[in-house]
């Protein structure tokens, strides 16, 4: 089995990313094969809209990280994605890996797959909400299936970095999201 976490956020280390590691831990622990993929060391350029992809079926942008995370959602088997509310939105760098993700919607490579949102903002009504939603609407826009946390997804209050280090209860949150995912996951697996 294999999950991939994925951080918006622009900020190396930060609360985000110290969140989406969090609820991957749970995965290391029961043998799944984890990738990290942080925007914060990763480079995703905008879609331009061309839509060449539709005729083609593969982008014509060239020289970022997209081409290996298309190559990680065909062998994946649950997504966390994490984004920090920038201007009450996901960052510019998860907007553009879901634009980008346009290249694939026809081949269903999220489809039936499992996942998981996490959102960190600076105050209470920060804009976690919604990022929340905005994480989910792409996970049913490509077939995926959302799975809670405690509660809908992950939502934070955390300003300064490292600040979520000291909210013992949203990391026990972060890691309910992966122990759920891997419950939903095994729950399938029995099924087929």
């Amino acid at each position: 089995m294999k999950v991939i976490g994925i951080s918006g956020s622009p900020r190396k280390d930060g609360n985000t990313e110290i969140l989406v590691r969090e609820a991957l831990k749970p995965f290391y622990e029961k043998g799944w094969e984890v990738t990290e993929f942080f925007l914060s060391s990763k480079t995703i350029k905008p879609c331009t809209g061309c839509e060449t992809c539709k005729e083609t079926g593969t982008c014509v942008i060239k020289g970022d990280d997209m081409e290996f995370l298309i190559s990680e959602f065909e062998e994946c088997d649950a997504v966390v994605i994490g984004s920090p509310a920038y201007y009450r939105n996901v960052t510019a760098q998860l907007k553009a890996l879901f634009d980008r993700s346009f290249v694939f919607i026809d081949r269903k490579l999220l489809a039936g797959k499992l996942g998981g949102a996490i959102a960190v903002g600076r105050g209470e009504g920060g804009g976690q909400s919604l990022v929340l939603s905005i994480i989910h609407n792409y996970y049913l826009s490509m077939g995926a299936l959302c799975v809670p946390c405690e509660i809908n997804g992950l939502s934070a209050r955390a300003d300064k970095p490292g600040d979520i280090l000291k909210q013992e209860k949203r990391l026990r949150q972060a890691r309910i999201l992966g122990e759920n995912i891997i419950k939903y996951a095994e729950m399938m697996y029995r099924s087929r």
